[in-house]
């Protein structure tokens, strides 16, 4: 009996032990990650502005006013002050046509547009410094001038997502599936656009149905020598190496809450109204090892079934405004170990608009609905465990 004491007493000790080395994983400590604001940006200005960049270093951050007929470039500081504004728009000579890409800072006096006209570089007072022709134009297949999106920086060129579909092969064709392109590395010096990715042989996307269009389109963030993609609507990441031939490495399923997504059609009379129904995964980064997703979860079967309906125009506004507030979208953080160790609603930031530069992350907060702002805000946020 006299060895027992010590013997429990070495057990507790071990357990103890196991339980700090543990706390790294936020499930295991029973812990929730979630936001953090750590420092914010406002700008006074009245309008509809896109935020296309920033750069924590120079502390200098571009947007855009876009309308109908015109587009005007703004330069901020960290401060809150416009230090500068023009326009690229249009027909002049030094315009970039229509923009493909959001724009994108290059060091502390310049920034560049992938335009129409070219790889267009601008110092920070609008002059021209230097146009590169492309050698392959191609009207982007997807383009959303909004900040999170748009092509990233790899060393001397940028990734940029596109579509190029194969000849003589129609979306109606499953083996449309197979041959599209839909990743690029574009070159500013050169001008020439590389293909390098296609959906994966494993890909919801390549299971012989059809889908609505663009369910596939490809979200990503870059890290070190890695590109992670999400194709669209199918809850998975894939990992692919930066290095040729640029190989698939791994894939992470996804076990987003309450996701509901379209899997597919085996016929081709496919409900195109899906790609506003349907669950989609709208951003991904990563940062401090998480991943943070950002998703739309989809309507019930129940709910797709009643916007489907007839109803008066008064009726579908009411309608839409449920469903906006049921099926708000939200956010997911993954851990090392593929966990998901967060998922809620961010409140007032806008969970498309994660933007992740020199390892700070930022977001824009969401305008006021009801009031009409003569400023906008955008908030860098961290991660932080809870109880």
């Amino acid at each position: 009996m006299k060895y027992l004491a010590p013997l429990f007493l070495l057990m507790l000790f071990l357990y103890a032990c196991g339980t700090k080395e543990g706390q790294n994983s936020a499930e295991i400590s029973n812990k929730w990650v979630t936001f953090e604001k750590l420092d914010s940006i406002r700008i006074d200005y009245l309008g509809n502005p896109t935020v296309h960049d920033i750069d924590p270093v120079s502390r200098k951050l571009i947007f855009m006013e876009h309308k109908q007929s015109s587009e005007g470039i703004f330069l901020a500081n960290f401060e809150g002050d416009i230090v500068n504004s023009f326009s690229k728009f249009g027909d002049k000579p030094d315009s970039y046509g229509k923009l493909m890409s959001t724009l994108r800072i290059r060091g502390d006096t310049t920034f560049i547009a992938y335009g129409y006209n070219g790889f267009m570089t601008y110092d920070f007072s609008g002059k021209l410094l230097r146009r590169v022709k492309l050698t392959d134009f191609q009207l982007p297949h997807f383009r959303r001038n909004a900040m999170g999106f748009g092509m990233e920086k790899l060393g001397n060129r940028y990734v940029y997502p596109d579509q190029v579909e194969p000849e003589d092969i129609s979306e109606s064709d499953t083996r449309f599936y197979k041959e599209m392109d839909l990743m690029f590395l574009l070159n500013p010096a050169s001008g020439n656009r590389e293909p390098f990715i296609k959906l994966p042989e494993n890909s919801l996307f390549r299971n012989g149905k059809h889908f609505y269009m663009n369910a596939w389109e490809p979200i990503f963030t870059l890290e070190d020598d890695q590109m992670y993609v999400v194709f669209g609507s199918e809850p998975v990441i894939y990992v692919y190496s930066l290095n040729k031939p640029y190989s698939l490495i791994s894939s992470i399923p996804i076990d987003l809450k309450d996701y509901r997504y379209f899997k597919g059609s085996i016929n081709n009379s496919v409900d195109h109204t899906m790609m506003f129904t349907s669950g989609s995964v709208l951003n991904i980064k990563k940062i401090d090892g998480y991943f943070v997703i950002a998703y739309f979860p989809g309507y019930s079967i129940e709910d797709k079934e009643a916007e489907s309906e007839n109803k008066s125009h008064e009726e579908n506004l009411l309608f839409r405004e449920r469903m906006l507030k049921k099926y708000a979208q939200r956010i997911a953080i993954l851990d090392a170990e593929d966990n998901i160790v967060g998922d809620f609603v961010p409140g007032k930031l806008d969970p498309k608009s994660m933007l992740v530069r020199n390892s700070e992350l930022w977001m824009m907060e969401k305008p006021n609905e009801e009031v009409e702002q003569d400023f906008f805000r955008l908030f860098r946020v961290g991660l932080k465990a809870v109880e």
